[in-house]
């Protein structure tokens, strides 16, 4: 299946389908210099298929984690394209989960102001979130994503068979970020994930989470407004992440229950324990708090947060950081 994104870089296409790894050398242009980039914990065959297809591969591993997201990471992408004479007709091919797709696409962006950049994920989190929409970044001085750049892909292939040798926490990892395109944007998603469907029909999942995030993305592709709806749950999700310990799914998923009105935060609940998610904050919401005056959605004493009254459906509303931070202790009872 084929899903169109409109985007002012003249809009490409999300290939999504079993197999459909084995045909990107007809889906993609990889016929010239191609930097294919992936990770230490990706099936190294993933990454050697893609090479195949091209017409000059330059393979480069980096290690698992966010640690790869860097100023040094980048610069050993760049300078790997550098040294094998890279231009600006030439192109980066991402396999591999965020880590990858943000390291991978930030150099792209930026490498002789921007070349060609594709995307091939690998994980729940990267098929359903981070590869449809063209945010790039890497961190910054212990700051999340401080460093970053706008690009549309030429082309992105999710291919649902890439998942069968990721671990269960990894899978339900994913499966937070769908959860929040279902409380913000799709009450029937909300509903499958209430009824236990979701778990058995991962295809659907991805389906669904797509036509959210690329109705949101088309609609306001730079983040100046309804875009910041995907931010469900982030605001406080990424101070708990500074806390260590837990994937990002993971913290995410309890990011949103301080967003939720008491009946959704109910049910969320329910969800999460099903699934296997974190539900209840084990470290010092304090710390948290503290960890959030970073957020890069923060204009001087107010924040822009999304909150969720029913399933489907959210608000954009700005908020007193203080009031943010008592509504976070109150969630988690504290």
């Amino acid at each position: 299946m084929r899903i169109d994104v409109s985007s002012a870089g003249g809009g490409y296409g999300i290939e999504l389908s079993r197999g459909a790894i084995n045909r990107c050398g007809d889906l993609f242009n990889l016929d010239r210099r191609v930097l294919v980039v992936t990770d230490s914990g990706v099936p190294a065959e993933y990454a050697e298929r893609v090479a195949a297809a091209c017409g000059m591969p330059v393979t480069v591993t980096v290690e698992s984690g966010e640690a790869s997201k860097s100023l040094s990471g980048y610069e050993y992408l760049c300078g790997r394209m550098l040294e094998h004479g890279f231009t600006r007709t030439d192109c980066v091919v991402a396999v591999g989960g965020g880590v990858v797709g943000d390291l991978a696409g930030f150099a792209a962006a930026t490498y002789m102001r921007g070349v060609d950049f594709y995307n091939i994920p690998t994980t729940v989190l990267s098929q359903v979130d981070s590869s449809v929409g063209g945010k790039t970044a890497i961190d910054f001085m212990g700051i999340k994503n401080v460093l970053g750049a706008f690009i549309s892909p030429r082309g992105v292939i999710i291919d649902p068979d890439l998942l069968s040798t990721l671990p269960k926490r990894q899978i339900v990892n994913g499966l937070a970020e769908s959860l929040k395109m279902a409380l913000t944007s799709d009450a029937e998603l909300f509903r499958m994930f209430e009824s236990g469907e979701a778990e058995n029909d991962i295809d659907t999942v991805i389906l669904r989470s797509i036509r959210v995030k690329t109705g949101v993305v088309e609609e306001d592709e730079k983040e100046s407004g309804v875009r910041r709806i995907l931010n469900f749950g982030h605001t406080v999700g990424h101070g708990i992440e500074s806390l260590g310990g837990l994937l990002h799914g993971e913290c995410v998923a309890l990011g949103m229950l301080p967003m939720c009105s008491p009946d959704v935060r109910r049910r969320l609940i329910e969800v999460e324990k099903r699934l296997g998610l974190p539900h209840e904050l084990k470290g010092d919401p304090e710390k948290v708090i503290s960890a959030m005056t970073h957020d890069k959605k923060k204009s001087g004493g107010d924040l822009t947060a999304v909150f969720v009254e029913a399933p489907g459906a959210c608000v954009l509303r700005k908020i007193p950081f203080d009031e943010l931070a008592q509504t976070v202790r109150e969630a988690f009872g504290k």
